[in-house]
């Protein structure tokens, strides 16, 4: 899989108080899009924690380029950068839907980990969906 695509609309209570939304829901999203990123792919997220392995967050980045407000919608565009047997990385690119303008780009690492928090290698059966690629 290239990339994956998921859209969101900016609720108000993601905002503050000069109606922008709050820094860390960007990191909120991220997740959404990469559990969106593995139904796309075709499979549940939830199923891969059910084999026992779960994607531990060990570094998160996020550079702030625009302002997202109340009711905007927001497209987020998630690809794998790398994949190792114990670790994944994914890259991000959030956008205002209505007109393009680039709002963020973002990074997340993960640990491949069993429920106890040891680092384990990924699960034979998800490896292949998380292969590294370019958007397409």
């Amino acid at each position: 899989m290239q990339c994956a695509e998921t859209s969101i609309r900016v609720r108000y209570a993601e905002t503050d108080q000069m109606g922008v939304v709050y820094y860390a829901n960007y990191l909120v999203w991220m997740e959404v899009a990469r559990v969106e990123y593995c139904r796309q792919a075709g499979f549940e997220y939830r199923d891969m924690e059910a084999h026992g392995a779960v994607l531990a967050v060990t570094e998160a980045k996020c550079q702030y380029r625009a302002s997202a407000r109340f009711d905007d919608e927001v497209r987020i565009l998630t690809r794998v950068t790398e994949s190792r047997s114990r670790s994944i990385r994914f890259a991000y690119e959030m956008r205002r839907a209505s007109d393009e303008k680039l709002l963020a780009v973002g990074e997340t690492l993960h640990a491949v980990c069993d429920r106890q928090g040891k680092m384990i290698r990924m699960p034979e059966k998800f490896r292949a969906f998380f292969s590294a690629s370019g958007v397409e």
